[in-house]
């Protein structure tokens, strides 16, 4: 049974979407046990395939035990980099699944099965994108994923939630197509799909790896991922897509999307190209950074203007997307800024889920959709505003949150590569993040509430000021926030992890399931 963990990580939540589509039209309430059930195997699937791994180092599982050559293309393969984001989507989207339970009786109740199939074939994608060894079959799994998160945010009331969903798949077909026109190059030049065995044939044959095909095929691989990951200037779909949609599929789609498809980028220069052949080519990674500079400062910018809370940690993504390409763009020698990056995929998901649902809960809770509307939130929802506080000062990067430690990498990654101009960037980001979020506490602690029956008056008691979230949304924004603090206390037991990928050759362990 260990030997099919791989496999079982995708299976749990496709078979769970499959269940939920034959019981949970006619019966609702079976929809949230199968979904909790089917994430709770593919969590724990994920984390003994991490396991292993980790201690064996990196291996592949074949799809129905096919032999070589016909098996080659349905490979799965599991290494200590994406063990841990497997760990993290399966964690992500438990906590992300509680938050989303929808009440008997609630408003547009007959959603609810189509919402559950949704979320779980949403996992299943991103499962398969971080999992699968081929380059063709990742792309039909980016578009699982892509699908089923145009769904998702369609499935809001609100007319903008069906436009946001529309500008979403306009913008995702084209980065889409983008990719497969470059795995077409690819597979022409190569004559094969395999990402192992393509980045043995760039490595080997000079003729291939020189030709403009290959070179046009990385571009436009490089372009369609990026318009995915919603880097500046193309990240015109996310703000909309993330602030309108319902906060249950914003908490799965802001944290995990983005960061998949940062992680897709680090794997295609890493396991496709190699970082050889991707870094030989003067002038590409200075380039990038600069580009991931005008990202991180967009970003910020943009954030500081938005009034509504949603809106404004859409921008700060934006920004933190523009970290992660540059930290693995840098091409320092240490390789720092690769390995920053992969710790800060793992801690901004992290990060993002805890201020998403935070968002989500002032949201459902009170109505609350601007900054303004935060005044007093503090007297009235403390153990919310606390997550949502240590939410804020992992973004800012204070000490011990993941936040801080990420930063730490990525600065170093930045000072290593003589990337001063990035180092920068991200000071100023940090400085600019300091700014929001601390508005943001001294008008929740601060603050006085314009309404009348909330205001602190010497004859009624404070209780009577107290509306905490209920259990569904505390549990997981407190787990979220425990997390962030545990990510950053045991980052040096990850980094080593991450490191070990980028350091040593890949040593595959063949297994016949």
């Amino acid at each position: 049974m260990i030997e099919q963990l791989p496999a079982l990580i995708l299976l749990a939540p496709l078979f769970g979407a499959l269940f939920i589509v034959i019981v949970g039209m006619r019966d609702h309430r079976a929809c949230f046990p199968i979904a909790f059930t089917a994430l709770v195997i593919s969590l724990a699937s994920a984390i003994g395939a991490g396991l292993r791994a980790f201690s064996e180092g990196a291996y592949n599982y074949y799809i129905g035990g096919w032999e070589e050559p016909l098996g080659i293309g349905i490979v799965l393969r599991v290494d200590a980099l994406n063990g841990l984001l497997l760990i993290t989507i399966a964690v992500v989207a438990l906590l992300a699944l509680i938050f989303s339970i929808r009440p008997a009786g609630e408003k547009d109740a007959e959603k609810t099965p189509h919402f559950y199939t949704l979320f779980l074939l949403l996992c299943v994608g991103l499962f398969g994108i971080t999992i699968t060894g081929d380059a063709f079959n990742l792309f039909v799994l980016v578009e699982v994923s892509a699908l089923t998160s145009y769904g998702l945010v369609a499935l809001g009331s609100s007319r903008r939630c069906k436009m946001a969903a529309f500008h979403y798949l306009l913008m995702g077909t084209v980065g889409a197509s983008f990719y497969l026109l470059g795995v077409g190059y690819l597979y022409l030049k190569t004559g094969s799909l395999n990402m192992q065995d393509i980045n043995t044939i760039l490595a080997t044959n000079a003729e291939v790896s020189g030709s403009p095909a290959i070179m046009t095929a990385f571009i436009l691989i490089l372009v369609g991922i990026w318009i995915k990951m919603a880097f500046f200037p193309l990240y015109g779909w996310l703000p909309n897509a993330y602030s309108y949609s319902p906060s249950g599929s914003a908490c799965l789609l802001a944290p995990l999307m983005t960061k998949v498809s940062v992680y897709v980028m680090i794997r295609v220069m890493l396991s496709l190209f190699g970082l050889e052949w991707v870094f030989g080519h003067p002038g590409w990674s200075d380039l990038v950074v600069w580009l991931a500079v005008i990202a991180i400062l967009a970003g910020s910018i943009m954030a500081l203007a938005q009034r509504e809370i949603k809106r404004m940690l859409c921008y700060l993504i934006v920004a933190e997307i523009g970290y992660m390409v540059g930290g693995a763009w840098l091409n320092d020698p240490n390789l720092w800024g690769l390995t920053g990056t992969a710790y800060h995929i793992l801690a901004d998901a992290m990060m993002t889920l805890c201020l998403f649902l935070a968002a989500g809960i002032f949201s459902q809770k009170l109505g609350i959709i601007e900054i303004t509307g935060l005044t007093g939130i503090f007297k009235k929802m403390p153990i919310t505003s606390a997550a949502f506080i240590v939410g804020g000062l992992a973004m800012i990067g204070v000490p011990p949150t993941c936040g801080f430690f990420s930063k730490f990498y990525l600065i170093r990654g930045g000072i290593e590569s003589g990337h001063w101009e990035y180092v920068a960037a991200l000071l100023i980001s940090s400085l600019v993040n300091a700014v929001l979020f601390f508005r943001i506490f001294e008008i929740a602690y601060f603050g006085k509430a314009s309404d009348g029956t909330h205001d602190h008056d010497d004859d009624q008691p404070a209780r009577r000021h107290f509306d905490e979230a209920p259990l569904r949304g505390l549990i997981p924004l407190l787990t979220a926030a425990v997390l962030i603090v545990l990510l950053g206390i045991f980052n040096g037991q990850i980094i080593e992890l991450i490191r070990v990928v980028f350091e040593t050759p890949a040593t595959v362990v063949l297994n016949r399931g």
